[in-house]
């Protein structure tokens, strides 16, 4: 397909689907017009309501039998020990006794999955950047026992009173707010053994949750986002004490803010390699997109899409500092 055909066909889907132009150019020239239709199409698919056991206050098995006895549906998550997805049934997720005493929080698959790739351990300290309103700060806590200290760095005050509540709500007595700037975090002395960074983006992941999604975002917006991204970004990195890991992510699916931003991370820091994460889920992060020729190593990323996964769109990268 020549460039003013592909133009062409892009304007046409972009009419008929009610995205901007720019967008359905990008995807063809990822993905080539049959996958594009079915991203399209899964977009207009409702994402499943998913929900993350909290053993800070029950046991997975007790809150499984609690829900079940209210008549919803659970299944699980096959790569997540307390991740399932439920059919509320008529009930509102948010409103059942157990969500409010704390036995589950309500939360996407990809954020519980960022959370198990990032792999936090009994004792250590971990940071946990752009956090609120707290699904992976408390996720965090639940898998380290609620040991160790969880540093939890937020910069909107309106939404530091939601991160505060959840962490109330879930029991995740080793968490620390710090209300704050994220590129500035060298200013916090500690020495995070794990950093999560899921950076603020354009998310245009979330169009399957969020429709105004599909006209809502120009290119310049996506920049905008990169920019910030490697900002904050490199500051994680420069604070990661040596040995430690990073994990980033975001709820785009645009290169733009995912592997090239990895790829220029790993040119400017070559103290960091990418890891393998070991769970099975999503997809390999793309090495050659757009034609361009990135850092190889960005196939062990993983990327979660709607036509293949069932998901909103997410994209995860897990990084190791050497020295």
């Amino acid at each position: 397909m020549s460039r003013k055909e592909m133009r062409q066909k892009a304007k046409q889907i972009a009419k008929e689907h009610g995205y901007l132009q720019y967008m359905i150019e990008r995807y063809l020239t990822l993905w080539g017009e049959e996958e594009t239709l079915e991203f399209l199409n899964a977009c207009e698919v409702p994402i499943r309501t998913a929900v993350r056991l909290n053993e800070l206050k029950n046991s997975p098995e007790e809150t499984v039998t609690a829900l079940e006895t209210k008549g919803i549906r659970l299944e699980r998550v096959p790569w997540l020990r307390t991740g399932y997805y439920a059919d509320f049934e008529g009930y509102s997720p948010g409103a059942t006794l157990e969500h409010m005493l704390g036995y589950y929080y309500v939360q996407g698959v990809p954020s519980m999955t960022v959370v198990e790739a990032l792999d936090p351990q009994q004792d250590e300290v971990v940071l946990d950047l752009a956090s609120a309103p707290g699904g992976k700060t408390t996720h965090i806590s639940q898998l380290m026992k609620n040991t160790g200290l969880v540093l939890s760095v937020e910069t909107d005050r309106l939404r530091i009173q939601s991160l505060q509540s959840n962490i109330l709500r879930c029991g995740a007595t080793n968490t620390l707010v710090l209300r704050g700037d994220a590129k500035r975090i060298e200013n916090i002395n500690v020495e995070p053994d794990r950093i999560l960074l899921d950076a603020p983006c354009s998310g245009e992941g979330l169009i399957p949750l969020d429709p105004s999604r599909k006209t809502s975002k120009t290119m310049a917006d996506i920049h905008y986002c990169a920019t910030r991204e490697v900002e904050l970004l490199d500051a994680a990195v420069r604070k990661l004490k040596p040995e430690g890991h990073l994990v980033y992510s975001t709820c785009s699916i645009a290169p733009e803010e995912n592997e090239y931003i990895i790829d220029g991370i790993l040119r400017d820091h070559p103290e960091m390699h990418i890891v393998p994460i070991d769970l099975e889920f999503g997809s390999p992060g793309y090495a050659t997109p757009y034609g361009a020729s990135l850092d190889e190593s960005l196939t062990l990323a993983r990327r979660f899409l709607p036509h293949l996964h069932g998901t909103e769109g997410f994209f995860i990268c897990k990084m190791k500092k050497e020295r």
